[in-house]
């Protein structure tokens, strides 16, 4: 910011809208708008908290407070009120619809919203607190302490069996079935990918690939039509690093279908269907991807609620788990970085009927 004025001299607003562009497309608009909200909630609690606007840098007490305030055990709170957030602040961000839950925050959202505050001071050029000891200790203990389980992005996984039955309301000739037949199987086909990554999918990421064997050992095998995917930016990707995967078989001719019907030769691949059949030139949204699924979920029978886009990317993993493919295959087409995290996708019901729990039985 103290730049500004001689960065104003260089700098044409065409060089500044370029640098916009680059920066919005560099990080990606789920991460821009999960910035710009934490910045509002930090600004709204740190008013209600302290009565005084958020602080850069901030120290370590500020930090401290908010571990605390979001940080709180529920069965301690009800033996001292005065733990955890207190019921002013509460009451002040419930009112003005900034706070979304009464109890404590899930550490998953303390860590982001953690995270990004740094990233802000960082951006201001500012030396962000929290490498502070006291902050590191308080946080890793209440980790530790949080006896909040973490919430499923989709309460159930879309593995091939609840699949078919959502194909199978979109095997009509309408451009409509075409496209959500079209979204389903690559997103599920080609390594459970977001609904970001499908809904912002562009003809420059699809090449054509070799048919794949159905039988690789066979010489006469027969063959499957193929497609490759970059993957460019993506959550665990960057452009740079030329990550890609494949689709084959009936998701390559699902899309093939798609972008003939739909006359795609450039731009987004996956477009608004207007009511009267015509179809628009702008992406879908991401929760434009979420409520296709849902809708399929409705038409196959299916509780919507159960099911989100995001129980594709879980759907893949533990289909995989399933048809015994080793998880570096299954990680190398999902795109993840860690056994960790891949292995997390994995549904509780296959975990319960894997030989490893049977072993005494």
């Amino acid at each position: 910011m103290a730049a500004a004025d001689r960065y104003a001299e260089v700098l044409t607003d065409a060089d500044v809208a370029t640098l916009k562009h680059l920066a919005d497309t560099g990080m990606g608009a789920n991460t821009l708008r999960a910035l710009a909200s934490d910045l509002a909630y930090l600004e709204a609690w740190c008013r209600a908290a302290t009565g005084r606007p958020l602080p850069w840098p901030a120290d370590p007490e500020l930090v401290l407070k908010f571990i605390a305030h979001h940080m709180w055990d529920p069965d301690q709170k009800a033996i001292d009120p005065a733990h955890g957030m207190p019921d002013d602040v509460t009451e002040d961000l419930w009112d003005r619809k900034i706070l979304k839950v009464r109890g404590p925050h899930a550490p998953k959202t303390i860590s982001r919203r953690l995270s990004n505050w740094s990233t802000l001071h960082q951006w201001k050029g500012i030396e962000p607190p929290f490498d502070h000891p006291g902050i590191r200790k308080a946080l890793r203990l209440a980790m530790k302490a949080s006896a909040r389980e973490p919430q499923r992005k989709s309460r159930k996984p879309v593995t091939r069996d609840i699949l078919e039955r959502l194909l199978a309301t979109c095997s009509g000739s309408k451009a409509i079935d075409l496209r959500d037949r079209a979204i389903l199987l690559i997103a599920f086909a080609a390594g459970g990918r977001r609904r970001s990554e499908v809904a912002t999918l562009k003809h420059s990421q699809i090449s054509a690939a070799d048919p794949i064997k159905l039988r690789p050992a066979d010489p006469a095998s027969p063959t499957a039509p193929c497609v490759r995917i970059a993957l460019g930016r993506t959550k665990t990707t960057t452009a740079g690093q030329g990550a890609f995967v494949f689709a084959a078989g009936r998701a390559a001719i699902a899309l093939h279908e798609w972008m003939q019907a739909a006359n795609i030769t450039s731009g987004p691949i996956f477009r608004e269907v207007r009511k009267d059949g015509s179809i628009g030139a702008n992406a879908l949204t991401p929760q434009s991807v979420n409520l296709i699924l849902k809708k399929r979920c409705r038409m196959a029978g299916l509780d919507p609620a159960d099911f989100s886009a995001h129980g594709l990317r879980s759907g893949f993993m533990t289909q995989a788990g399933r048809d015994g493919i080793p998880l570096v295959d299954a990680m190398r087409q999902s795109a993840h970085r860690s056994v960790q995290q891949a292995s997390g996708y994995y549904d509780e019901q296959e975990h319960a009927q894997s030989r490893a729990v049977r072993i005494d039985i």
